[in-house]
C-alpha cells in the first residue's frame, strides 16, 4: 500500500472511530430531548384521598412513559397559594395543578357554575357523575382550553363542604354575622353574605393562622381537609350542611400536552382519568370515618334538620338567575345542571 492510500485509510478508520464515540452521545441527547418534566402542585392536604392520588398518577406516568415523562409532585401549597398556582399552570410554569372549576369565574363564568355556584345546586354524588362525567364535563374542558390555556383532563373531588366553626352554628339565626373564610371568588362571597355570615376571602394556605388569630370565626370546607389542615384544633364545631360539592379539575397546560409526542398525550389523559376514578370512589367512602375520626378529636358535630337546610337554599335560590345573568352562557349552563338533577 502506497503511503498515500495509507494515509486516506488512517483518516476513514479515524472518522469511523469518532462516529462511533459520538453515537452513544447523540443517542443520550436525543433521549433527553424525549424526557418530559411535569411538574404537579396543588393545595390539598398530606394524606388526603386527593394527594394520595396525585401520588399514584406520578407514579404511573414515570412508569407507563418509561422515563419519559419525569413527573414531579408538590401537594399542600410547597409552590404557592392557588391563586399563584392557577396562573403557573396558565402560562406553563408548572404543567398541573387542580382548582374547582369556579377558579375560572372571572374568565368563562360558565364553567364556574359546574362547581356548585351558587350552592346547593347538585342534589347528590350521582348527579355530579351525570354532570361531569357526561357531556357537560368535555364541553368545560374544552371552554377552559379556548379560554384559560389549560385542558381539564379529568374531575377529582373534595366532596360536599361543611361548616367549621368556633362557636355552634346551627340554624341561620346563629350564622348571622360570623366570619368565614371564602376562596378568593366572588360567587362565594355573594353566596354567604346572602345567608347573612361575613365572609373573608382569604388564601387556602392561611385559613389555620387565621382561625388563632381571630381573623375568621370559622370556614367551610370537607372533612378531610379539615383533619389534614388540623383546622379543627381552632374550631371544634361542625354543621354538616352539604351545601356545596367540589369538584376538583385536573388541569393541564394545554400548550405542553400538545407538545408531546401523540401517545404520552393519551397517557396523561387516561391515565388521569383511571386515577381520579379511584379516588373519587375513595373519597365517597371515606367521608363517613373521616366524620367519626373529627368526633373523636373533640369535635361537635351538631344536626342539619332537613326543614333547616330548606330554609337556606330557599334564601340563597334567588343567587341562581343572578349569577345566570353574568353571561348568557352561564344561564344556560345552570340550566342543564339543574336539568340533570
Amino acid at each position: 500500500m502506497t503511503q498515500g492510500k495509507k494515509r486516506v485509510a488512517r483518516r476513514q478508520l479515524l472518522q469511523l472511530g469518532a462516529a462511533a464515540l459520538a453515537t452513544p452521545a447523540l443517542m443520550r441527547s436525543a433521549w433527553a430531548q424525549d424526557k418530559f418534566v411535569c411538574k404537579i402542585a396543588h393545595s390539598e392536604a398530606i394524606g388526603s384521598p386527593f394527594t394520595n392520588a396525585f401520588d399514584k398518577w406520578v407514579v404511573m406516568l414515570n412508569e407507563r412513559s418509561e422515563g419519559r415523562i419525569e413527573a414531579q409532585h408538590f401537594p399542600a401549597s410547597q409552590l404557592g397559594g392557588l391563586a399563584q398556582l392557577l396562573e403557573m399552570s396558565r402560562i406553563g410554569t408548572i404543567q398541573v395543578t387542580a382548582a374547582g372549576p369556579d377558579s375560572e369565574e372571572a374568565i368563562a363564568p360558565e364553567i364556574a357554575a359546574t362547581a356548585g355556584a351558587p350552592g346547593f345546586i347538585y342534589k347528590n354524588e350521582a348527579h355530579v357523575d351525570a354532570v361531569l362525567q357526561g357531556d357537560i364535563g368535555q364541553e368545560i374542558s374544552q371552554i377552559a382550553r379556548d379560554k384559560t390555556g389549560v385542558e381539564f383532563i379529568a374531575y377529582g373531588e373534595v366532596g360536599f363542604r361543611h361548616l367549621l366553626t368556633k362557636d355552634p352554628v346551627t340554624d341561620l339565626d346563629s350564622l348571622q354575622g360570623v366570619k368565614l373564610r371564602v376562596p378568593e371568588v366572588r360567587i362565594w362571597v355573594d353566596f354567604w353574605k346572602t345567608l347573612g355570615a361575613n365572609p373573608t376571602p382569604l388564601p387556602y394556605s392561611e385559613q389555620y393562622s387565621a382561625l388563632s388569630t381571630g381573623v375568621i370565626d370559622g370556614l367551610d370546607s370537607d372533612y378531610f381537609s379539615v383533619l389534614g389542615f388540623k383546622w379543627h384544633e381552632q374550631a371544634r364545631n361542625v354543621l354538616p350542611t352539604y351545601h356545596w360539592f367540589l369538584p376538583k379539575a385536573i388541569r393541564m397546560n394545554a400548550a405542553w400536552l400538545d407538545g408531546l409526542p401523540a401517545d404520552l398525550q393519551d397517557l396523561c389523559r387516561s391515565s388521569a382519568r383511571e386515577v381520579f376514578a379511584e379516588q373519587r370512589s375513595i373519597n365517597r367512602a371515606g367521608a363517613d370515618q373521616a366524620l367519626e375520626d373529627l368526633k373523636a378529636a373533640g369535635c361537635v358535630v351538631h344536626p342539619f334538620p332537613e326543614d333547616e337546610k330548606a330554609k337556606w337554599e330557599e334564601k340563597s335560590a334567588a343567587l341562581f338567575d343572578q349569577f345566570g345573568a353574568t353571561s348568557p352562557e352561564t344561564a344556560q349552563m345552570i340550566a342543564k345542571i339543574r336539568a340533570l338533577g
